[in-house]
């Protein structure tokens, strides 16, 4: 069982992991050892996930979303097959507690009456430079 917060924990029936060969360092042992993880959370299906969480980690995911609302996490950072496990249990952790934090909701402020002056000041100082950059009339 995988503990993301005080509410949410991950059952092991939720995760499917499959090993595979990986690309990284390791010379002749790459091509002998399957060290890379694939590791599959089932989101959609997952009864420890309030839906606004869901909502939240289907956006958060991207492109690591399945169709069929499951999270893929590829690891093959490290030769070693337990640490690559280990690595994407943390990186799915670390996904779920960032979906399940609830944003902020933003405030929209208005400019300050100030801020408008300053603006309008320096449009005009801008377009007192362009008007003079007109041509020279030789007669003048």
């Amino acid at each position: 069982m995988l503990r993301v917060n005080d509410q949410i924990s991950i059952e092991d029936w939720e995760l499917t992991e499959q090993f595979v060969r990986s690309s990284g360092p390791g010379g002749q042992n790459v091509n002998k050892v399957a060290s890379a993880v694939e590791l599959r959370f089932e989101a959609e299906r997952s009864p420890n996930l309030p839906d606004p969480v869901k909502k939240r980690l289907k956006r958060l995911a991207g492109r690591r979303w399945t169709d069929a609302g499951t999270i893929v996490i590829q690891c093959d950072e490290e030769r070693s097959q337990a640490r690559n496990r280990d690595i994407a249990r943390e990186r799915l952790i670390e996904l779920i507690a960032k979906a399940a934090r609830k944003p902020k909701r933003r405030i929209p402020t208005r400019p300050t009456l100030g801020w408008k002056k300053r603006r309008l000041k320096a449009k005009k100082a801008r377009g007192e430079v362009k008007s003079l950059r007109g041509k020279v009339d030789p007669e003048t």
